[in-house]
């Protein structure tokens, strides 16, 4: 096995234990481009995992900024995902300024940033999900700004749904990312909240704008599947409709996000697939959608002008870090501190 075919089974395996839903689509693509998105999303979920996983959350991802800078410097790191992530940089001359804003997302996250409106919220979102989006449409050697734009509005919804699934979750580590002037004016404070959280009626209605936000935006991005290459839409669609499918079961339960967590089944995503194979084929026939033209989200504007290297997005990116760098070196303080207090009572 060579060292390249290597590396993407590596990707394989990350993928198909860490994202059963992409797994799910992915499978749907063709190999040109199932194969460099697999490596994309693996190092999308070692980015994820690297913060998530790591209680000094701040380093860690100033660790990911210097490993992606070592990756568009051609000299990745020792790695599967980095070698394999570096390869595709290459190959589809991918604009630094995309898996730039996924790790402004995170840097956001390990700053425990919380978001006062719901654009605040689609701020995040385009740099969590979208960015990730807008990478998938350079790997389809696509650059339209119509067809990049609604693959952001497919990545917002998609960020909306998880964060809908996953309030009570986040309640548990202490994360929030329901808007705060919502909170404010069902008379909730986050603190509160998160420590006691119920699905009450006011959470379960924040719940309900969340999804049907998401389910705006996925009808928004319809459109633009069939401005892909034929050969993906199947894979898209897939992806659309698994997702939007976890938004259908959060429904269900009654918008109660904290008692259980919305799951769908293997026989749910095939049936969706069936779908998707369906829209997909309808595509080559049926005119274009006038909605494929609507103007792009404004949070989501940068990427799309990035996809087509109109500029580079590096300062805003650049201040946040360096604001990252600080809570970093509070971290190492409060550890170090802690540290020292350890041993003064031994």
């Amino acid at each position: 096995m060579s060292c390249y075919e290597s590396d993407m089974e590596a990707c394989r395996e990350a993928i198909r234990h860490g994202s059963l839903s992409f797994h799910a689509a992915s499978k749907l693509l063709p190999a040109r481009v199932r194969d460099p998105s697999l490596a994309l999303y693996a190092f999308c979920r070692l980015a994820d995992d690297a913060v998530d996983l790591q209680q000094e959350k701040a380093a860690a991802v100033l660790r990911l900024q210097d490993r992606l800078e070592k990756i568009y410097d051609g000299r990745p790191e020792n790695a599967a995902p980095d070698r394999a992530f570096a390869r595709v940089v290459e190959e589809f001359d991918m604009p630094r300024a995309l898996p730039d804003a996924l790790l402004e997302g995170l840097a956001w996250d390990a700053m425990g940033r919380r978001y006062e409106t719901l654009s605040e919220l689609f701020d995040y979102s385009a740099r969590v999900a979208s960015a990730v989006g807008a990478m998938m449409c350079v790997l389809m050697r696509v650059r339209d700004p119509d067809a990049l734009a609604r693959a952001c509005d497919l990545g917002v919804a998609m960020q909306l749904t998880n964060i809908a699934r996953d309030i009570g979750e986040d309640a548990l580590e202490r994360r929030i990312y329901l808007p705060l002037e919502w909170l404010d004016e069902a008379g909730l404070s986050p603190d509160r909240f998160l420590s006691n959280p119920k699905p009450t009626k006011a959470i379960r209605q924040m719940t309900r704008r969340l999804v049907m936000q998401a389910n705006r935006l996925y009808m928004r991005s319809e459109a633009g599947i069939g401005a892909l290459p034929i050969s993906s839409r199947t894979g898209i669609y897939a992806a659309r409709f698994i997702y939007g499918g976890i938004g259908g079961q959060v429904q269900r339960s009654g918008y109660d996000s904290i008692s259980s967590r919305a799951r769908t089944s293997k026989a749910q995503k095939l049936g969706w697939v069936s779908v998707s194979a369906v829209k997909a084929a309808m595509t080559v026939v049926m005119p274009k959608s006038a909605v494929l033209y609507a103007r792009c989200l404004p949070e989501t504007e940068f990427l799309v002008r990035a996809a087509g290297h109109e500029n580079t997005h590096r300062s805003r990116s650049d201040m946040v870090f360096e604001a990252l760098s600080q809570v970093a070196q509070r971290e190492r303080e409060q550890r170090e501190a802690l540290n020292g207090s350890h041993g003064r009572l031994t």
